[in-house]
């Protein structure tokens, strides 16, 4: 080895090399222990010139990881003849890491700068098993055969201990953690509406188009109901504790009421009048009250859906008599 590489050595470790023995200068003493048996200090082997050369260059630029560093350090103080008690106080370590770093040195090299610490136990569940997983919690219990209408996260871990075929041997937690990291929450149902009119992307399409180029000329219209008549509470003076009470109504004695209701898209203008029921001839009343809107004889647009007294034959005959395209 270089004798400047080896002042270097000697300046970063506060050691003096001490030549002689088998270990050569980075020797150190040895005692006694009960038993008579002498052992030597724990201590790294003889380093070649190119491991040497290695470690000086962590150390001196420190661009390194600060576990390569502290090593590196251990094994440059250990390379100087120091003992693994002032090692352990120079980088604030426990004495057995230093041990553990230098006994793993002498058997792989440099190599153990980089412990490659694994996260854990290894995964027991393949990428396959885990998308398997998730494809059978968001299934129906019942669509699998099972009597019950949702699962759990004991009853999933129970079903998938049994498929046939396909055993998944996985804790509630660990099946928890699964869901969480793959989006898979616990939520309740929501309905939803979806048209059954095969035709239903063409007029929505003609729908934005008018909206586009039409604006003025544009109207909805719809039906909504029922309405029943309902108290809602109100406020008023009265002794303490004893307010004025009013019967609730359970019973709609005196019918239902559905609003039919005209929007202007251009003038965002509502209006509408409440009826007994729906029926083609109110729908027609409401249409006419449209066309009056806009008394200039020019087509007008109306939106409207696909209830069965939207698109009588007399409604669809008046319309286009009275350029109204539906």
């Amino acid at each position: 080895m270089a004798a400047k590489d080896r002042d270097d050595w000697c300046a970063l470790t506060g050691k003096v090399g001490r030549g002689g023995g088998s270990g050569g200068w980075m020797g150190g003493d040895v005692h006694a222990i009960a038993g008579g048996v002498v052992a030597e200090p724990v201590r790294v082997r003889r380093l070649t010139d190119q491991e040497g050369r290695k470690l000086l260059q962590i150390m001196r630029r420190g661009g390194t990881s600060s576990v390569c560093y502290r090593r590196a350090t251990m094994l440059l103080a250990s390379a100087g003849g120091n003992r693994v008690p002032v090692i352990a106080k120079l980088v604030q370590a426990d004495e057995d890491t230093v041990r553990d770093v230098i006994h793993r040195f002498n058997e792989i090299g440099l190599a153990c700068l980089d412990p490659r610490w694994a996260g854990g136990r290894p995964r027991l569940l393949k990428p396959d098993d885990e998308d398997f997983v998730v494809q059978t919690a968001t299934i129906r219990p019942a669509k699998l055969g099972q009597p019950f209408t949702r699962w759990s996260l004991r009853k999933l871990a129970a079903y998938l201990r049994r498929v046939h075929g396909r055993v998944i041997w996985i804790g509630r937690e660990a099946l928890r953690c699964l869901l969480a990291r793959r989006g898979v929450t616990f939520q309740r149902t929501k309905t939803w509406k979806e048209s059954p009119d095969p035709e239903r992307d063409a007029k929505l399409d003609r729908s934005e188009e008018v909206l586009e180029r039409f604006p003025d000329r544009v109207f909805a219209f719809n039906e909504f109901g029922p309405l029943g008549i309902r108290l809602t509470a109100g406020s008023r003076w009265a002794e303490q504790g004893r307010p004025e009470r009013h019967p609730a109504t359970y019973h709609r004695t005196h019918g239902v009421r559905y609003f039919h209701g005209c929007y202007s898209i251009g003038d965002d203008t509502l209006w509408g009048v409440n009826r007994r029921k729906k029926g083609a001839a109110n729908t027609l009343a409401a249409l006419k009250s449209i066309r009056a809107a806009r008394p200039d004889g020019a087509p007008i647009y109306v939106i409207l859906d696909n209830l069965s007294a939207h698109k009588g034959a007399d409604i669809r005959r008046w319309a286009k008599m009275n350029k109204v395209k539906l």
